[in-house]
């Protein structure tokens, strides 16, 4: 079986105020046999769309390759923006050898809590992935069961907002469930009301272009 061992430590810059929170990168991060035009870093899979979101958003004009210069406009951007990164999922079992979510086994999970408590400035998670089985909310939830700490519903239309209160000062996080940015999520944007609203406006937007408009509030 195979052990997915995440490749890298939580980035978090001292100006951190948001915290994008993920499962696991895809296999080939864990050893190092990465593919043209994946850049070693979180969310550095060229089959991902994080960065090509963020990079719509504020028109950073990144580089996708692995090279360290494509590293350093991403951690730029991150310190400048006060962003941090630090996916829930530090490692977990795989009998198929695949990226996806509902394969993990036996997960190990970062304890997003004490994190927190390191990280006095954070006052917003960012998931990118809903409540579904082995997504980064559900992990999430389960994290905080730990301590007792429930989610409060403050908004459920999508991207669903909640938010929680630390044990240790009563300061309140706020969390916001945006769709995957990934290509498997494409099918669940596709069911939604809004965005078949979009395409009949706009029958050139895209999937991509309709997670800019949802991403761009929370960033």
């Amino acid at each position: 079986m195979f052990h997915h061992i995440h490749p890298y430590p939580p980035y978090i810059p001292e100006t951190a105020t948001k915290l994008i929170v993920g499962t696991l990168p895809p296999p080939r991060f864990t050893t190092g046999e990465l593919k043209e035009g994946d850049v070693d870093f979180c969310y550095g899979s060229r089959d991902g769309q994080l960065w090509t979101i963020l990079d719509k958003i504020f028109g950073l004009n990144l580089k996708f390759e692995t090279t360290a210069e494509a590293i350093e406009q991403r951690e730029y951007f991150l310190k400048k923006r006060g962003i941090g990164i630090c996916d829930i999922v530090a490692s977990a079992r795989r009998e198929k050898v695949d990226a996806s979510d509902i394969g993990m086994q036996e997960a190990e999970l970062r304890d997003l809590v004490v994190i927190l408590q390191q990280n006095p400035k954070i006052d917003t998670l960012l998931f990118t992935g809903g409540n579904s089985k082995n997504g980064p909310e559900y992990f999430f939830r389960r994290k905080l069961k730990e301590y007792n700490i429930s989610l409060e519903l403050v908004s459920n239309k999508v991207p669903r907002i909640h938010k929680f209160q630390l044990p240790e000062n009563g300061r309140i996080v706020k969390t916001v469930s945006l769709i995957a940015p990934s290509g498997a999520a494409n099918r669940a944007v596709g069911s939604l009301a809004s965005y078949k609203k979009m395409k009949a406006e706009f029958p050139e937007k895209t999937t991509i272009d309709f997670r800019v408009e949802q991403y761009r509030p929370f960033f």
